[in-house]
């Protein structure tokens, strides 16, 4: 098996074994309502000092929808000196509710003194309560079109995805809170209430952010509007694995956007490279991770459409294939400029 392969399979079989990656002794709540996310349960009203926020290009779970909220202690601020690794202080909680037609899951991270603390609560189905659920993750049943259970993380799940990069935090950062939205993005749903870039730093919750990035606010440097989305739903769907820095940093595949950096890292890491992995039935080999105006022989694009184990992509976290985006990404590689020139790796 090739180094990098290896090195992939390694961490997909930590996460999904319960053991631990490196996690903060933590006694969790034991509700959800311990936790001051809602003042009114009745009408689900948060409580004061708690934002609601969307990323433009959020994760894909099964089709869930979600709502994302976040508090920052009074007095205090989020750091962006690092645009790219934002520093959160001390007592900064963050939840993301999951809903397939009711609340089903909400997951919850503090920071504390010594590093950030995972918890996922499991909602009963009169949305009146939300317990704390086995740190050993595991699926439950919900209701969905697709049949398919909903997969609860497990705590080790929780830091194998947000322990792999320079900040835990997901989903709240320069790219998915930025006001230039992206029309094309998938699945992506931003209400009126919730909280960007521009609106963080004027209410003092975002400080040290360069004044470059309000005045020309971040987006994808895509050649064409499917470009943009298609690069968009690869950093935030792989992204968090697949970056400059991080456990999967080895493989040379950087899908995620960071900072300012043209062209797309995407582009240059993806397009035209060699993959370790072999894609059974590619008409050319080595098999390319993208085949430009081939999607068919494209290891990015055969991984996103799979669910088996050993090839689906995110590893874990979904068991339903986000078809969507598999049309998406699709249409990407195909307006690409045919080659068969494979570039130098990296």
């Amino acid at each position: 098996m090739p180094a990098a392969l290896a090195l992939a399979c390694s961490l997909v079989a930590l996460a999904s074994s319960g053991a631990p990656v490196s996690q903060v002794a933590f006694n969790p709540p034991l509700t959800l309502r311990e936790t001051g996310l809602y003042a009114d349960w009745e009408r689900f009203e948060t409580a004061e000092g708690i934002f609601s926020f969307s990323p433009q290009y959020p994760l894909w779970t099964d089709g869930a929808s979600k709502r994302r909220f976040i508090a920052i202690p009074p007095g205090t601020a989020v750091d962006a000196s690092d645009a790219d690794a934002w520093r959160f202080p001390v007592g900064t909680r963050i939840w993301k509710e999951f809903s397939f037609g009711r609340r089903v899951e909400t997951r919850y991270m503090v920071l504390g003194p010594d590093g950030w603390r995972y918890a996922t609560y499991l909602w009963s189905e009169d949305e009146r309560e939300a317990v704390l659920a086995d740190p050993r993750g595991g699926d439950i049943a919900v209701d969905t079109s697709t049949g398919a259970p909903h997969a609860v993380p497990s705590t080790s799940d929780c830091v194998a995805c947000h322990g792999n990069g320079e900040t835990p935090v997901l989903g709240f950062s320069l790219l998915q809170l930025s006001p230039d939205r992206d029309p094309g993005a998938l699945h992506s749903v931003q209400r009126a209430e919730d909280v960007d870039l521009g609106e963080l730093v004027r209410i003092g919750a975002l400080v040290n952010l360069s004044a470059r990035f309000l005045a020309r606010p971040p987006r994808i440097a895509g050649r064409t509007p499917t470009e943009r989305a298609a690069l968009g739903y690869l950093h935030g769907n792989c992204g968090h694995c697949h970056r400059a820095s991080g456990a999967l940093s080895p493989l040379g595949m950087q899908l995620a956007h960071e900072g300012a950096a043209l062209p797309e890292p995407a582009l240059t890491t993806t397009i035209n490279r060699t993959s370790g992995f072999a894609l059974p039935g590619a008409p050319h080999a080595p098999a390319r991770r993208v085949d430009p105006g081939h999607p068919e022989a494209s290891v990015v694009l055969a991984r996103m459409s799979a669910r088996d184990p050993l090839t689906q992509m995110p590893p874990i976290g979904t068991h339903v294939v986000d078809g969507e985006a598999v049309r998406l990404v699709a249409d990407w590689i195909r307006e690409l400029p045919p080659s068969r020139q494979l570039e130098n790796e990296p």
